[in-house]
Parts: structure tokens; sequence; C-alpha cells
């Protein structure tokens, strides 16, 4: 599994800021032999008709760059997707750039200035040319240059992620339009998750439940039946051993349908509850500062009951580690087995909790490549 390294949360708005100014150099370039190509080739059709193709694909590659540099460097900010947009506004996003490039480019400039200044002073102070008052008016000075260089930074940055969000991203319209099929989708993937389960609640009960049942009104009229007394003792032990068992089977079809525990318990909990009845050792680590809402337990509690029981039956685990916790507005999840993998994301259970969590606007990705490891990951909107 890859694992994606991050710029550190501290180190992201400074390198954000001077990524932009250095790829806002790049665009300038670009926009300005863009303009020549096309006022040149404007007489002859064909040669315009080569400028601008070659304009698009290059301004696409642009645009797809800051795009990528937002997104990494800044996690959540959900800016919009850049296929399908016109050239033209491709285009004048890149135009529009320029602005928070140059104010990163000044910013940075204003903070080149202060550290040259905070060497003349350091050097001053070293020499012994400034008296103790002088040197902490100039420290007070520094610092407040410092912190308002700071809050230009930050603006700058919230300026280039407003402007990627409002050049590129979706008309009102077609932004409804979308998340109407998003909700006609999701809804329709719910309706065939509760029909999926209603199919399996049926047949743990026919196949499982009523067997048993069948079995023990057997065993009960044997012991009816039975004339000697040791032996109507005996089936009747045998008998409420199966009830039981029944008993057993039966409270796990209705946690199936209803985590009632969740009733009185958190999350954490519950889950240890159900590591305890666990073929496969688990370890559990839940780290929720504030109780998420109801529907969000429900649909992670599904979740890590089906990765255990996937990696009990079917991926010969010896271990699997469960983490919940909060990061940046969502619960997140990782359910993590060190069995043989090869779990379909496409299988039924699975594909049915892809559904239950779509449902709640919410992610899952599931990684299990021939030979292991698995993991299950879960991201939830926390509200």
């Amino acid at each position: 599994m890859t694992v994606e390294r991050r710029v550190g949360p501290r180190l992201r708005l400074p390198v954000l800021v001077a990524a932009g100014s250095a790829t806002g150099a790049v665009e300038l370039a670009f926009l300005v032999v863009a303009a020549v190509a096309l006022g040149v080739s404007a007489p002859v059709p064909p040669a315009a008709r080569v400028a601008a193709r070659l304009t698009q694909r290059y301004a696409g590659r642009l645009v797809r760059l800051e795009r990528g540099r937002l997104d990494r460097l800044l996690p959540g900010s959900e800016l919009p997707a850049v296929d399908a947009l016109a050239t033209r506004r491709q285009v004048g996003y890149l135009a529009a750039r320029l602005l928070p490039a140059a104010l990163g480019l000044l910013a940075y400039a204003m903070l080149g200035v202060g550290l040259v200044l905070a060497g003349i002073v350091l050097r001053a102070v070293v020499r012994g040319e400034l008296s103790l008052l002088d040197t902490l008016a100039q420290v007070a000075v520094g610092v407040v240059l410092l912190l308002l260089n700071v809050q230009a930074l930050a603006s700058v940055a919230a300026l280039d992620v407003r402007m990627a969000r409002r050049l590129l991203g979706a008309g009102s319209r077609a932004e409804l339009a979308r998340r109407v099929d998003e909700l006609t989708s999701s809804r329709a993937g719910v309706i065939a998750a509760v029909d999926a389960e209603r199919q399996r609640i049926e047949r743990d009960l026919h196949d499982g439940l009523q067997q048993r049942l069948v079995a023990l009104g057997m065993l009960l009229g044997r012991a009816r039946r039975a004339r000697d007394a040791d032996r109507t003792a005996a089936l009747l032990v045998q008998a409420h051993e199966d009830v039981q068992r029944a008993i057993t089977e039966l409270r796990e079809v209705a946690w199936r349908v209803y985590p009632s525990a969740l009733d009185g318990s958190d999350l954490g909990e519950v889950l240890a509850m159900v590591a305890r009845r666990s073929a496969v050792p688990v370890r559990i680590r839940c780290d929720l500062p504030v109780r998420p809402d109801r529907q969000i337990e429900t649909v992670l509690y599904f979740v890590a009951c089906e990765a255990l029981t996937n990696a009990a039956k079917h991926a010969a685990a010896t271990l699997v580690a469960v983490e919940i916790g909060v990061r940046e507005g969502w619960v997140r999840m990782r359910v993590h087995d060190d069995g043989v993998g090869g779990a379909d994301p496409g299988g039924r259970g699975l594909s049915g909790l892809a559904r239950r969590v779509a449902a709640l606007d919410g992610r899952l990705r599931v990684t299990s490549p021939a030979g292991g490891p698995t993991t299950v990951l879960v991201e939830l909107p926390c509200g």
C-alpha cells in the first residue's frame, strides 16, 4: 500500500504561498507566449487552430498543477475538478492567479527585508551599539512586523483557494444538478443496501436460527417420549444448551439489524464487546473527543463488524487493528488486518457498506492486494 506523505501543518502555509509565486511566474510566461502566438497566427486559420490547441493543452496542465498544489498542501479544501472546463475559464483563472502570486512574492520580499534588518540589529547588539531599551524596542517592532507578515501569507493563501473555488467551480445550477444526481444515486444505493440486508437477515434466520429451533423442538419431543429418567435429563440438558446457542444467534442477528448497545455505550465500548467474541485477536484504539451522531456510530459499527468477519472467515488473519479518530473535520476509522488479502470491494458485503457510507456523504476505500494486508478506511463528515 502506498503511503502518501504530506507537508506538515505548520509548513503548509509558507510552502503554499512560495509554490504559488513560483508557478505564477510560469503562468505569466505562458500567458504572454499564448497571447503572442494567438495574435500572430490569427490571419492564418491552420496556424490559429494549432495555437488554440496548444493553448488549451498547456492551460489545462497548468490548471491541474495548481489544483494539485492546493489539494496536497491544503487537504480537505474541496476544490473542484478541472476536467471538462472550457479553455476560456482555464486561461481566465491563470490570469487571475497572477494577483495572489504577486502578493505572495511581495510578502516574501517584505520578509526578506525584515530578515536583513534583523541581521543589522543583531550586529549592532553584538557590537554594543544599542542600549537595552533600544534593543527591546527593535525586537518588539520586529515581532509585530513578523506577525503582520504571517497574516499576509495567510490572507494570500485564503485568496488563492477562494479564487480557485470561484473560478473553477461549477455554477450554482450545475452544482445543484450534480447534488441532486448524487442524492438520487445515494437514495437508490441505500434502498439496495436495505434490501440486501433484509435478504441476509432472512437467510440467517432461515438457515441458522430456524433450523436450530426445529432441532430443538424435535429434541424436546424425544425427551417427552423418553421413559428413562436419566435419558430424559440428558435430553433436557442438551435442549438447554441448544436454547442458549439459539439465544446467542438471535442476539447476533438482532445486532446486525440495530446495535442497541450503542444506546448505553459509546462506539469504542461496543466494538470492544464485539472484539471479545471475535475469533481473531483485535486491537482497538478509539480517540473521539466528542461522541459523533448516532447514525455515524452505526455506520462505523457495521463497517467494523463486516471487516472483522471477513478477516476471520476469509483472510486467515492473526491480528486486526481498529483505529478511530477525528481529522480535519472527518471521523476516520481504519481497520487493518495482516491476512492474505484479496478482498473484493464490489462484493455484496463491502458494496452494501459503501452505499451506507455514501448515504452520509462519506468515503470508503478498501486496499487489499493479493498476499495482504487488507486495510478498510472510512471517512465520514463530523456534521
